[in-house]
């Protein structure tokens, strides 16, 4: 006790320096904090643009599928399963795909066909959530379609246009059916977005001769706390016969980069505040070099090494203790504000892709536990590890020859 109380004797009365310290090492604390807040929330936006918008936790299809899409490669009963996955506690919903020409104006292009649940899909995916114009699907408006970003952009096409759909059904027969842009989606993937046209599912059923089965499932687990790996060999018992994957397993660029990101959290922890030692170390040698005749007389009169050292280290508890709350502060605040209201980089591009995916132009920051904790720690640690030698060298003063100094 006493050696702090004799610490914060000489912090107050060193104050210029101090507060020069104090300040360097929180402006550290404030920029890391913010930094890995904007990483949380770049995983977490990541994960939300995978998971929540189109692909989910974890897909089901039949063997070969994904490989070779087909119509007739399918998943039956997969209303069935459906069921009984929701039995366990998983939301899940079919789909059913299907590929043509789509025509509007003078403009043709491919199109992926998506025909889907509407009650369930909602329950799934956020996708109803993300259009740029226009409504959702509605079952009372069969031929009212979505178009992708890009897609309606290739065919010039805007909300009430008519398209013409061409393209061969299950049954061999030419397949053909006029629709109405209903709504056109933000980006969402690179294949979504170019040719991607959503429907409601018993629309395709009518249009392609599908009366029964699925090609595909989502599934969402039901805690997102859960391991997924646990989850996904869940559904792999109750989806016997059937191909399971998890998204991670789908998009491995996407997974890797999410799994690297607290990685590259540390990296720029240990390069940014190896700059902030070299301000502790100096401020403290300094302090320790314009001492030297006091602590010659401290040790004359009996203070041991191991005190002179405590004394050091106390002073630098102090500093970092006052920088890290004025860190943690200021960290906190500047990430709530980019919480709520983001960082615009719309003015780089309309939509930023990564590995097929389209994120958000707007970057949230996330706060969380580890986003706090970890720059506070590091900054501990590092001003631990800077006023190693100061205290070494202030303990190892002989008394004569300090007392005399000048």
């Amino acid at each position: 006790m006493r050696i702090l109380t004799l610490a914060s004797r000489n912090v107050r009365r060193n104050w210029h320096r101090s507060l020069v310290t104090m300040l360097a090492m929180a402006f550290a604390c404030l920029i890391m904090i913010f930094f890995a807040s904007l990483m949380e929330g770049m995983i977490q936006g990541s994960e939300r643009s995978v998971v929540s918008m189109n692909m989910g936790d974890i897909q089901i299809h039949a063997h070969g599928y994904r490989d070779d899409p087909d119509l007739y490669t399918q998943i039956n009963d997969a209303d069935l399963l459906v069921r009984n996955l929701q039995k366990q506690g998983f939301r899940a919903t079919s789909r059913i795909y299907g590929y043509g020409l789509l025509a509007a104006r003078m403009a043709s292009s491919g199109v992926h066909l998506r025909g889907i649940d509407l009650k369930q899909e909602i329950k799934v995916t956020e996708l109803h959530r993300h259009l740029s114009s226009g409504q959702w699907l509605d079952e009372s408006d069969a031929n009212g379609v979505i178009l992708g970003k890009k897609l309606a952009g290739t065919l010039g096409v805007e909300l009430g246009d008519e398209l013409v759909f061409v393209g061969q059904s299950s049954d061999g027969y030419m397949a053909n059916e006029l629709f109405r842009v209903r709504g056109i989606l933000k980006s969402v993937s690179d294949g979504i977005d170019r040719m991607g046209m959503f429907m409601p599912m018993q629309t395709l059923r009518n249009l392609l001769v599908i009366p029964e089965g699925a090609h595909e499932i989502v599934i969402i687990r039901p805690d997102r706390t859960t391991d997924l790996t646990v989850e996904t060999a869940r559904v792999e018992a109750i989806a016997e016969g059937l191909e399971v994957k998890n998204w991670k397993q789908l998009m491995p660029v996407i997974a890797r980069m999410i799994e690297t990101a607290d990685v590259q959290i540390m990296i720029m922890l240990v390069i940014f505040y190896i700059a902030v030692a070299t301000v502790v170390l100096n401020a403290m040698l300094m302090n320790v070099f314009e001492r030297i005749h006091e602590f010659g007389i401290m040790k004359a009169l009996g203070v041991s090494p191991w005190q002179l050292v405590a004394l050091v280290f106390a002073e630098t508890f102090i500093l970092t203790l006052l920088a890290s709350i004025v860190g943690l502060a200021g960290g906190w605040w500047v990430s709530d504000y980019y919480r709520i209201h983001g960082i615009d980089l719309s003015s780089m591009a309309d939509s930023i892709a990564y590995g097929g995916i389209a994120f958000d132009p707007l970057w949230y920051a996330a706060i969380t536990t580890e986003a706090l904790v970890y720059p506070v720690l590091f900054l501990f640690i590092v001003a631990a590890l800077a006023v190693i030698y100061p205290a070494v060298k202030a303990a190892m003063l002989r008394p004569v020859k300090a007392i005399y100094f000048r």
